[in-house]
């Protein structure tokens, strides 16, 4: 055991390695009277700067228990020991009975967070609440994810699993949030169960003997090894962009991507990844992080997000403009590719307009947004309750901030955006007087002006203000934005394309219906068909194939707060089979269209696309190119095709621009409707075995009697992966966590499908005599196109007119 503290200890202190020659081995008792953990550690930054409220604290509570610094208060420890075994184990004789119970590497580990973050006069009640929220649990993608394999448990929008067992034990009312927002998330909670479970169990890990029974069942292998390695339970990937710390740890303590420390600890190895940037808080706006005379900050950066969210739904690295893709060009200098980030290389496509540091607006600052400027602490930390999908957590909206062209944020009634296919009630949401509990105590606190404004749910945006006509964000970087009101917009007339005013002003089924960036996200990360090979058998070597497993090594816990995987090198515990994923193409332009969660039309994205390959392990293929099956799709549907269990994601994908989607882009295209790129004329040979060598063309077969397969077959594929609807029918899943997803309904599609109308003119060119007289010559322009269509239009009314 306390070669394990050891190991942890010197993983999140620094001693890995040579250490520097200043640090002692030993230190004199006058010394550790006087400095505490400083006899070591001297030069180490303060876990908050001098001014600050916390850090007082910190070291108030550190004087009595014989630390000045208060470096105990968080790690727990012994400040008289004399050399680092002695300092690193046990706690001070004046210990709080709510602190440390030992020492404590990493104070932020959830699993020991409420003695340590969470203790007594701290920030008590959140390691409960991080517990039980999705950060930990990731249950969505647990779910989500194994439906597409067809296991059976996950059906029906069931959430049975999480990363770890947990439940809910003090009742369905949340924990923090306004009465308003209390009474919003029972009522939820009573209507979707399935999406807001009580209780979770820990997601299975079956047997190689089952998994070749039921293939099916490598979805287990698959899941644990490469999916569940981002949440806050464990450090997670020791890979370029992926360094972190534990549960509060993992934002609240920045790590470069290079994973080296910059700081001045003389303990901490420079030359070593793995290590925090510096010893320092990020989270508000007061809480200033110095890295050199050159660099101060504050927020938490969005480069911290990512080394979780650059998966799955991708929004992190999107909101950055950032695309996964093969090439890694152009060539550097060196004449090499592009560094691996997340193990992944990208292309630029384009930020989201909220981040983007060039603004364009002449009353805002230059400089972009944190993602913690809208998510708010709820959707991060949870509220108490156990959420089955981020729809569940999240409470935030874009018309929080920006409204509508019909009304103000402040004008808006409750759930408005997230109806959930109910009709709301009609009073005004209002402004809010007074912050949560949790912001007065932990957060920025913002003269509220006219008032703050409201989220979906109820809870006051602290950092959002009205303030006159104008709407104000405080963002955690130290700059304030005015926000763009949509009504405001259409009162002053001040849009910026008749384009523009027609979709967002005048089409009101666009309001009604449509999330704001089924529009604005004009593009979206498309990652078509995930072909997973799960391989139980034996490398070149005879070895048997494995790899680690996130959730066995979060499971084996320390009671220093570490876990199997926490040390550096260690990589937690293998487990049989590993994974290798290829896929089919890439796209990121044009997003499909379909139906979310809350009822409303969103962009899809490839979400779990997988075909799946098992090998035994005797290196047979007992499973190939298999897709899973969503028969409960077909009874939501209730249509005669049972859909396959691959999956198009309704998504928020987090690049928003100004300039959105055409209307063409929607209204007279297939893909977007759901029909496939070009309508699903290409790929359509998926079903196939694919051989390219000397053919007969009379009937298509091969002439060599020696020849091999260029393309396997897939063979419950009968269209294109971007395809969701075929003859009329759904042909895969649209989300998986919510009834009321689903690709557009046909009377959505008919309402959109505007192929066809130049037709209605140019068919006449064939008419000699009629076309010269409305023709003229040259090729006229778009705006004048426009403007001869609107002529006629006005004409045609004119002479219905005449005729009553």
């Amino acid at each position: 055991m306390r070669r394990l503290i050891s190991i942890a200890l010197v993983m999140a202190l620094g001693a890995v390695g040579p250490l520097q020659a200043a640090v002692p081995d030993k230190i004199t008792l006058e010394t550790a009277k006087e400095k505490g953990c400083l006899g070591c550690h001297e030069g180490i930054e303060s876990i908050r700067e001098e001014t600050s409220a916390m850090l007082a604290a910190i070291k108030a509570l550190g004087r009595p228990q014989g630390d000045p610094e208060g470096c105990v208060v968080c790690h727990g420890g012994n400040p008289r020991g004399l050399t680092a075994a002695e300092a690193h184990r046990g706690v001070p004789e004046k210990a709080s009975e709510t602190g440390p119970k030992i020492f404590y590497p990493d104070p932020g580990s959830i699993w020991i967070a409420d003695a340590t973050c969470g203790q007594s006069g701290c920030h008590q009640g959140y390691p409960y609440r991080l517990e039980r929220a999705l950060m930990n649990t990731e249950a969505g993608k647990i779910q989500g994810n194994l439906h597409t394999w067809g296991v059976e448990e996950v059906q029906n929008y069931k959430v049975p699993w999480g990363n770890y067992a947990v439940e809910d034990t003090d009742g369905l009312t949340p924990t923090v949030g306004t009465q308003v927002y209390k009474t919003y998330m029972t009522k939820l909670i009573e209507e979707h169960p399935d999406q807001l479970p009580t209780k979770l169990d820990q997601i299975p890990l079956p047997s190689v003997e089952e998994i070749e029974a039921d293939p099916k069942l490598a979805g287990f292998t698959y899941q644990r090894q490469q999916c569940q390695r981002c949440h806050v339970g464990v450090k997670g990937r020791e890979k370029r962009g992926d360094y972190r710390g534990m549960g509060c740890s993992a934002c609240h303590i920045p790590y470069g991507n290079e994973g080296y420390y910059e700081g001045g600890d003389p303990t901490i190895d420079k030359e070593e990844q793995g290590h925090m940037l510096v010893h320092r808080i990020q989270g508000t706006r007061e809480a200033k992080v110095k890295v050199r005379d050159d660099m101060v900050y504050s927020g938490i950066p969005v480069e911290t997000c990512n080394s979780c969210h650059n998966r799955g739904k991708r929004i992190g690295v999107t909101y950055q403009g950032l695309m996964e893709f093969p090439y890694g060009s152009p060539y550097n200098e060196q004449g090499k590719t592009q560094p691996r980030l997340h193990t992944k290389q990208y292309l630029f496509i384009a930020d989201d307009l909220h981040h983007q540091y060039d603004q364009s607006r002449p009353e805002n600052p230059q400089g972009g947004m944190l993602c913690q400027d809208c998510h708010t602490t709820i959707d991060i930390h949870g509220d108490g309750n156990i959420f089955g999908t981020t729809l569940a957590q999240v409470e935030i909206e874009c018309q929080d901030c920006h409204g509508t062209p019909q009304a103000f944020p402040w004008e808006l009634p409750l759930g408005f955006s997230e109806e959930f296919g109910k009709t709301l009630a009609t009073e005004a949401r209002g402004l809010g007087d007074t912050l949560l509990a949790e912001t007065q105590a932990y957060a920025t606190q913002y003269d509220k002006q006219d008032g703050y404004l409201l989220s979906a749910r109820g809870n006051p945006l602290g950092n959002v203000v009205k303030d006159g006509k104008k709407v104000v964000l405080h963002s955690a970087t130290g700059l304030d934005f005015q926000v763009p009101l949509l009504k405001q917009l259409a009162e002053d007339n001040s849009w910026k394309s008749p384009d523009a005013m027609v979709a967002m002003s005048k089409v009101t089924k666009h309001n009604e219906s449509m999330e704001c960036y089924a529009c604005h996200a004009s593009w979206v990360p498309q990652c078509y068909g995930c072909h997973v090979q799960v391989n139980y058998g034996k490398d070149q070597d005879g070895k048997p194939f494995q790899d680690t497993d996130w959730i066995a090594g979060g499971s084996e816990r320390f009671d220093d707060g570490q876990t199997a995987e926490s040390p550096l090198g260690t990589h937690g515990h293998k487990r049989p089979g590993k994974v290798f994923e290829k896929r089919s193409y890439l796209r990121w332009e044009e997003p499909v269209l379909g139906i979310n969660g809350e009822g409303r039309v969103t962009p899809l994205m490839p979400g779990c696309q997988i075909v799946y390959t098992v090998i035994d392990r005797e290196n047979k293929v007992v499973a190939l190119n298999q897709l899973g099956k969503s028969p409960d799709e077909q009874a939501a549907l209730g249509q005669a095709r049972v859909p396959d269990a691959i999956d198009m994601a309704p998504v928020q994908p987090h690049s928003v621009q100004r300039k959105a989607r055409t209307c063409e882009s929607c209204h007279n295209n297939p893909k977007a409707m759901g029909y496939g790129i070009s309508g699903g004329v290409f790929q359509a040979r998926y079903p196939e075995d694919i051989v390219e060598d000397l053919i007969d063309q009379k009937n298509g077969e091969p002439i060599p009697g020696r020849y091999q397969i260029q393309i396997p077959g897939i063979p419950a594929l009968d269209y294109d992966w971007s395809t969701i609807i075929k003859d009329g029918q759904q042909v895969q899943t649209v989300g998986t966590h919510w009834p009321l997803s689903r690709a557009l309904t046909k009377e959505m599609r008919m309402g959109m499908e505007r192929t066809g109308l130049c037709m209605g003119c140019h068919r006449e060119m064939s008419n000699a005599e009629l076309w010269s007289k409305a023709a003229t010559e040259g090729q006229l322009t778009d705006e004048q196109h426009i403007e001869l269509m609107n002529k006629m239009f006005k004409a045609y009314a004119e002479s219905v007119e005449g005729k009553k």
